[in-house]
């Protein structure tokens, strides 16, 4: 039965190849979001905005939080999967 699902599944082969690639960019995507090396470089941007008068005090604390919220799942997933946060 394999070999007579593989060709008459044959057609949409192109549609899992473009849903297999799509999965790999969001993994990806997601991989960098979470990545607290970049969530840090953010933080440290954000501040740099604030001391040049680029945002305001009360868009700093709401995109610090949203920052840190980002770090914090960071970490909770890293310590579930036992792996070390990414340095540079």
């Amino acid at each position: 039965m394999g070999l007579i699902s593989e060709v008459l599944l044959l057609p949409f082969a192109p549609v899992r190849g473009s849903a297999w690639a799509i999965g790999q960019v969001l993994q990806e995507a997601e991989r960098i979001y979470y990545d607290p090396a970049t969530v840090r470089a953010e933080l440290s941007r954000l501040e740099e905005q604030l001391e040049a008068g680029e945002i305001t005090e009360e868009e700093f604390d709401r995109l610090e939080d949203e920052l840190l919220d980002r770090l914090e799942t960071a970490t909770r997933a890293n310590a579930g999967t036992g792996q070390q946060g990414t340095t540079r």
